[in-house]
């Protein structure tokens, strides 16, 4: 398998701060590699330089002859004074694959939910800042994908198209994301940056867990070993070693390195008993409640009662309201019609999907120590200072300022002092955006803990998977669907209700002898009905003009590039046309089906 870039002894320092060093690997043809670790480790980093944004302190990157790179930054950058199309297409140059580039642009923005094309990107949400920059990144022909956290700000049907494209995608990737699932579905490698070393591991997220598991049973086994030979070694040099002899001499540099060794070094558990404030029978209740915004009916007529210990997850695409409804239920919004009921003792937790504002100058310590100084919890009363070692922020860390942290560290540090606060409602709107993998399934076993409500917004399907005991589905124009279960249980009743839809249309065009798969659930038969064979002797033709008005098509759109206008009128009637081809393809493959069945009984006839 040819190489396509190799790094070798790569060393980074962040201020003080050794990030990484003697790092040293290869990328491949074929590689999906994702690469994890906790936040502040130098993940992003390490990809900046992957990708040449950034050079490394000590150390080599090669890169082979011609090497294509996309790099897609983790909070992508774009020209206000030009419009998206045009920050999307510039400066990429039509190849094999997209040879209509403009063309093809507009076609997957549409497909993303990026209908104002000709606007400036100043008005664009995170989330659709991150598609526009994906369309980009996807449309640069390249042997290399540098990813940095792709799936954030990407709903469910996004993160799914995101798989899609990476599972088609010819040449290498390696990206960081925290998406448990994502990770299974589209890597064939992990790379775990952990204090400073990358380990590499050749599986997807899941066989990961299970080797490092093994590796560090292994370290164990072997530091055990280490221990027990020391012991007896030491024994034996205070009985008095004779230095004279050259094995004695050997002996006793074995001793010292022994003696000397790196003693292996374990992922700290962010172990943290559930804080809880005593909650009343009255939780929060909503009756009739509507709210809209800019004349778009977000939430309509909404009555739900929360229960105690209830873990409700809410789902549906950008845009469609749930943050609303979280400022709903906090008070933060007032409702259009309907109201809001709270009991007396509820004390929310709320973990926004921005931080709140951080006194750069601040200490850790010192923020921690703003919320409460100590906690009372199931195992008694902790200190801030524990609670933020259990947070990974060592004792030299809490005396740095947070201006030295990293987005994620200041993630983890905000969750901490949400945490911190005792909640009873626990409020996370998209905590999965920018939490390291460790942390996410720390603050899912603190769930499991947990006395209170929780209620989260996610777009993250293994995170809703481990938390939710029921979902509240946004399905438009202001409903809300209130499902039990966790996101896998929806989407297998999403499937069941799909395929239900599937029967009831198929039978309703069958009774009308319309449609596309009309033939698919018919009786059969064995001999053309008239129709049949008139469709038969004319279809090879139909399929022939199609492919030549889609050609023709084409033309036009490279000929109209500039013309936005008219080649979104164009792309329109392609896809249109290509629909038409696949229903007449469909038909011929049947009817050809037919002709041999009706050949082959004719024969067992004879």
């Amino acid at each position: 398998m040819q190489n396509l870039m190799v790094a070798e002894k790569l060393q980074k320092n962040y201020g003080i701060r050794n990030l990484f060093e003697d790092l040293s690997f290869g990328i491949h043809e074929g590689d999906k590699i994702g690469l994890i670790g906790i936040n502040g480790t130098g993940k992003s980093t390490l990809l900046r330089i992957i990708a040449g944004v950034e050079e490394a302190d000590e150390g080599t990157v090669v890169k082979g002859n011609g090497l294509r790179l996309s790099y897609l930054p983790q909070t992508p950058s774009f020209d206000n004074q030009k419009s998206i199309l045009e920050n999307v297409i510039q400066g990429i140059t039509p190849g094999k694959q997209y040879h209509n580039i403009q063309g093809e642009a507009v076609s997957m923005l549409k497909k993303l939910g990026i209908e104002e094309i000709d606007g400036s990107p100043e008005y664009l949400s995170g989330g659709q800042r991150k598609r526009c920059a994906l369309v980009r990144t996807f449309l640069s022909e390249s042997d290399i994908l540098v990813l940095d956290e792709p799936t954030n700000h990407l709903d469910s049907e996004m993160t799914e198209w995101l798989e899609d494209m990476l599972l088609k995608y010819k040449g290498a990737f390696v990206m960081i994301t925290h998406d448990r699932y994502f990770l299974d579905e589209v890597t064939n490698r992990i790379w775990e940056l952990d204090k400073g070393r990358l380990y590499t591991y050749e599986a997807n997220y899941a066989g990961f867990v299970e080797l490092k598991a093994k590796r560090e049973a292994d370290l164990v086994n072997v530091e055990q070993k280490n221990r027990n030979l020391y012991r007896r070694e030491l024994a034996w040099m205070l009985r008095g070693a004779r230095a004279r002899s050259t094995k004695q001499k050997a002996h006793i540099q074995r001793f010292e390195a022994l003696k000397n060794r790196e003693l292996p070094e374990f992922d700290q558990d962010l172990i943290m008993s559930s804080a809880y404030q005593r909650m009343g029978k009255k939780t929060i209740e909503l009756h009739s409640v509507c709210k809209a915004f800019g004349g778009k009916q977000l939430i309509q007529d909404f009555e739900y009662i929360f229960m105690q210990h209830s873990r409700i997850g809410i789902i549906g695409p950008n845009g469609c309201g749930k943050s609303t409804l979280m400022k709903l239920i906090t008070g933060e919004l007032t409702p259009d019609q309907g109201y809001v009921e709270y009991g007396e003792t509820i004390r929310y937790g709320v973990f926004s999907q921005e931080n709140e504002t951080l006194d750069e100058s601040m200490r850790v310590i010192d923020y921690v120590r703003d919320t409460a100084e100590f906690l009372k919890t199931k195992e008694g009363v902790i200190s801030a200072s524990m609670m933020c070692e259990r947070f990974l922020f060592t004792g030299d860390m809490q005396y740095s300022v947070i201006g030295k942290l990293s987005g994620g560290e200041k993630r983890r540090l905000y969750l901490l002092k949400v945490l911190m606060e005792s909640p009873n409602v626990l409020i996370l709107d998209e905590p999965t955006n920018d939490l390291d993998i460790k942390t996410l399934t720390i603050l899912e076993d603190y769930i499991r803990e947990f006395e209170g409500i929780v209620i989260a917004v996610s777009h993250d399907r293994y995170f809703l998977d481990k938390i939710a005991t029921g979902l509240l589905v946004f399905r438009g124009n202001g409903v809300i669907e209130k499902q039990e279960g966790n996101y896998t249980d929806f989407r297998e009743r999403e499937l069941e209700r799909g395929l239900a839809n599937q029967e009831a249309v198929s039978s309703q065009k069958k009774e009308t002898s319309l449609g596309r798969n009309t033939w698919k659930s018919a009786e059969k038969k064995l001999k053309f009905t008239y129709q049949e064979q008139k469709e038969y002797e004319t279809i090879e033709q139909d399929i022939e003009e199609l492919m030549e008005k889609i050609a023709v098509l084409e033309e036009q759109m490279t000929e109209y590039a500039t013309q936005y206008s008219k080649l979104t009128e164009l792309s329109q009637e392609k896809e249109s046309l290509e629909e038409q081809l696949e229903h007449k393809m469909d038909r011929w493959e049947y009817l050809q089906d037919l002709e041999s069945r009706i050949k082959e009984e004719a024969q067992r006839k004879k």
